[in-house]
């Protein structure tokens, strides 16, 4: 073989090996959109970019919290050892407490356990919470989100956080 030969075998190789994506697997969880390959695709689409399934929930749990009327999230146990975690010293509150994602290549389906405030209603909460967590979603990561469900676990009630100021119990 002439050493010609071998530059346009090499080349060819390159080239075509150029075109083709190099397929990773990810890591559980993570999601690719996968760009063209190659010098001649502009360099904004070269490449792929993996969104794991925590950013989804972070960003949805940040979301839903934002609106009025929900005053927690999670259910019953998940908010009992949140509480415990928020006040240990150096311990940061977790966002994602009561979201559950399911995250595909284009699309993500969410769902979310609140508790909302007392007096506030139930369905124009829900409403808002679903518009605000999709536009979050969508906008951040450029996923579809094909549906979000809420359920609401608790109401607060305004004397929840009173304690009896006497310290007497009314059962002995």
């Amino acid at each position: 073989m002439t050493t010609q030969e071998t530059t346009s075998k090499t080349t060819a190789s390159a080239t075509a090996g150029a075109s083709i994506p190099n397929v990773q697997k990810n890591a559980p969880g993570a999601t690719t959109v996968s760009g063209a390959t190659g010098a001649a695709e502009p360099a904004a689409t070269r490449g792929k970019t993996s969104i794991a399934d925590v950013v989804v929930v972070k960003i949805a749990g940040m979301a839903a919290r934002e609106i009025p009327g929900v005053y927690d999230m999670g259910g019953g146990l998940s908010r009992t050892i949140g509480a415990v975690r928020d006040r240990v010293p150096g311990g940061r509150p977790n966002v994602g407490r009561g979201v559950k994602v399911e995250v595909g290549e284009r699309q993500t389906a969410i769902d979310l356990d609140i508790v909302v405030e007392y007096g506030v209603p139930i369905t124009d909460v829900a409403h808002d919470v679903r518009e605000n967590v999709i536009a979050a979603v969508e906008r951040i990561t450029g996923l579809e989100v094909v549906e979000v469900n809420v359920a609401v676990n608790d109401v607060r009630l305004p004397d929840d956080d009173t304690t009896d100021s006497e310290g007497e119990t009314r059962v002995e």
